[in-house]
């Protein structure tokens, strides 16, 4: 009994660390946290003693915070000592493992992509393969998160692997030595037209500004290079320090690159370049999109503010707050909101504003009404309230509903599998293309698939009927819907045909990366890469560049915004 007592004692003391952190107030507040705390804290020890079944204590706190959070932001969390080590892969990029990336199918995890050269990839393991037991334990109905932290442990520690391999139904045991897993944030970096070089960037992760530099200075030493593109698309973010650093690497030491302003006024904080830089003067163009955010955010609206480079994609995530991890009670954390950041021109990219929820709890986007112009340093116009605008805007190209269908029934993932098991090799990622017979080959794979779709054309004529029933006019126009449905209804078939090309970029993606790993995918990727092919052409048309830097530009800004 004594021990069920100190649990949930524990459990509250988790809950008041939570509800205290960083408080600061006096008089009435003083009174209101007190008032609350008690009441909490006596409810739960009514709950403990009289509730009819037990209860979990950590369970039911974690919930308690949990609910508690959400009514702030999405990215302010309670993190419990179950999960430090996740964060500290998430902030290190790295853990100890076998290296594999897994996910669910049926009862059992499937191995997406084993990572070049990590214990995985060195024991065999290929994508597709199905675990089924790990140190004979079987792991049928266990979901992906804890089979991953089964498979994680510590470096030159042993697991054991019972591995299916797909299509044969051969098993195996595979013995695997887990190592100090690195995930690299620069998974590609080359040549990608004459003159002009390419980094991919992933992440913000730790140290992630000595691979950017790496390959920055590797291209500069092997190449003549006349323009340098910097792919954030897709980039979530991550360490801000980080992003002042690749920052620095464009810009000025001395350069203002962003500021921090919260309630807490002695956090406040500008950052500035502090180290020499590396390249000031190439032609610069960053690639973003709708999912670049935070630290990406940062450096992209810094190389804007600064007028370093030009600035290509789609308009970025709008994520402006920053957030600080705090030390709690028993091993656990509180990554808690608590500023917004400003880049250089004084602007912040914070897209909803989670101060200010309506009734129902929902968050509005910043009103038109409250958007700010202001300016770069040459006097370009530039807006706050909703992500870092591109110089070029390039529309995304929208994948088809038969491509959508088949990528997430995953059949573009299992004939790549497929296709690995009768190809032992393939010409490199740039080179490699899906020949008519491959395709072939897919489409009769296909044939007892299930891949079905609706159009978005077939969703509007069954929302169409539905309203024209309800106000009692079907009779008279029933057939001539008929007609319109039966113009507009897909064939699978013919549609693989008319989307050819596009699920045969696609394919090639996807089998590239059975042979090449995240490096050749990302080489794949480009090959049919619009935004790319617009910020070569900008690097390599001085007189568009520097229209595009001056504040001659300010009328197409507008129009953007």
């Amino acid at each position: 009994m004594r021990k069920s007592g100190n649990k949930w004692k524990i459990a509250v003391l988790a809950v008041v660390a939570a509800l205290t952190i960083g408080f600061v107030g006096a008089g009435d507040k003083d009174f209101e946290m007190s008032k609350n705390l008690d009441i909490y804290h006596t409810l739960f020890r009514e709950l403990s003693i009289y509730y009819v079944d037990e209860i979990d204590p950590g369970d039911l706190v974690k919930k308690s915070i949990d609910e508690m959070l959400k009514t702030l932001d999405p990215y302010t969390e309670f993190i419990p000592e179950s999960a430090i080590e996740d964060f500290r892969i998430q902030t290190t990029g790295q853990y100890g493992g076998i290296g594999a990336m897994i996910h669910n199918k049926g009862k059992y995890v499937e191995i997406v992509e084993p990572i070049a050269d990590a214990p995985a990839h060195l024991a065999g393991i290929k994508a597709g393969d199905i675990i089924k037991e790990i140190d004979g334990r079987d792991i049928a109905d266990i979901n992906q998160d804890d089979v991953s932290e089964l498979l994680k442990g510590e470096p030159k520690s042993k697991v054991t692997l019972t591995v299916e391999t797909p299509y044969t139904g051969q098993t195996r045991k595979v013995d695997i030595v887990r190592q100090k897993i690195k995930m690299k944030s620069v998974p590609y970096y080359g040549m990608v037209a004459d003159g002009i070089g390419y980094i991919l960037l992933t992440s913000f992760t730790d140290k992630c500004t000595q691979e950017v530099k790496d390959a920055l200075l590797s291209l500069k030493k092997d190449n003549q290079i006349k323009g340098i593109i910097l792919d954030l698309r897709k980039n979530p973010g991550g360490l801000l320090n980080e992003a002042v650093s690749i920052s620095n690497i464009f810009v000025d030491k001395g350069s203002e690159i962003v500021s921090t302003k919260g309630k807490v006024k002695i956090w406040n904080k500008t950052y500035y370049a502090t180290s020499d830089p590396i390249d000031t003067g190439t032609p610069l163009a960053v690639l973003i999109n709708s999912r670049s955010a935070s630290a990406s955010e940062i450096v992209s609206g810094v190389i804007q503010d600064l007028d370093r480079g030009v600035i290509v994609g789609t308009r970025s995530f709008g994520k402006g707050l920053v957030q600080t991890t705090r030390d709690l009670s028993y091993n656990t954390k509180l990554k808690l909101t608590t500023a917004k950041y400003y880049i250089p021109s004084g602007r912040c990219i914070q897209a909803l504003d989670y101060s200010h929820r309506n009734k129902d709890g929902s968050v509005g986007k910043v009103p038109d009404s409250l958007i700010t112009k202001f300016q770069t340093r040459v006097g370009r116009d530039v807006y706050d309230g909703g992500g870092v605008l591109p110089d070029v805007k390039v529309e995304p190209e929208m994948m088809s509903d038969i491509a959508v269908s088949l990528y997430g029934k995953n059949l573009i993932f299992d004939y790549a599998t497929l296709y690995a098991q009768k190809h032992s090799s393939i010409s490199e990622p740039g080179k490699f293309r899906i020949s008519d017979e491959d395709y072939a080959d897919f489409t009769n794979f296909l044939s007892d698939k299930d891949y079905d779709y609706t159009l978005e054309s077939e969703k509007i004529i069954g929302d169409l009927e539905k309203a024209i029933k309800l106000e009692k006019h079907s009779n008279s126009v029933e057939s001539e819907l008929e007609q319109v449905r039966a113009k507009l209804s897909h064939n699978k078939e013919a549609d693989l045909q008319l989307c050819k090309s596009e699920i045969s970029y696609l394919l090639q993606e996807e089998i590239v990366s059975r042979y090449y790993f995240q490096e050749g995918r990302a080489i794949a990727l480009l090959q049919n890469d619009s935004t790319l092919v617009k910020a070569i052409e900008v690097l390599n048309n001085p007189t568009e560049y520097k229209r595009l830097l001056s504040p001659q530009n300010n009328e197409k800004q507008q129009e953007n915004n």
